[in-house]
């Protein structure tokens, strides 16, 4: 399963600001950080999310088909934390809404880097 997942970004401190401001909203905390990448997650057993310059010294770039899910505990809560991306500054890529299957609820939006996040919330009937 999934340990953590990690973007790339060329302005370390803007991105950190970013990700502080956004993942304090579902609880979620610096729990690991150096020079070079922060990692944030809600506890130390639970999978974490983390930005880095990146190791080989090139430009981050964005993946094309990459995007990394957060997991929500309610479609009021993929509602409040899209909008709050989309507030501090991230490019909506969709509307908080339901999506193809039944249940399944979720807004896009890219980071400040130009990285593909989705959040979600999945309520089967």
């Amino acid at each position: 399963m999934i340990g953590y997942a990690l973007f790339g970004t060329n302005d370390l401190p803007r991105a950190a600001a970013f990700y502080d401001a956004l993942l304090a909203e579902i609880g979620a905390t610096r729990f690991m950080e150096s020079d070079r990448f922060i990692a944030w997650a809600v506890s130390p057993e639970a999978p974490s999310f983390g930005i880095c310059l990146p190791f080989d010294g090139k430009p981050a770039t964005v993946g094309n088909g990459t995007m990394v899910s957060l997991a929500m505990d309610s479609n009021a809560q993929v509602d409040r934390i899209h909008a709050k991306a989309l507030s501090l500054g991230a490019k909506d890529e969709g509307p908080a809404g339901p999506r193809g299957m039944s249940g399944f609820y979720a807004g896009y939006f890219r980071d400040l880097d130009g990285n593909k996040l989705n959040v979600f919330c999945y309520s089967p009937d």
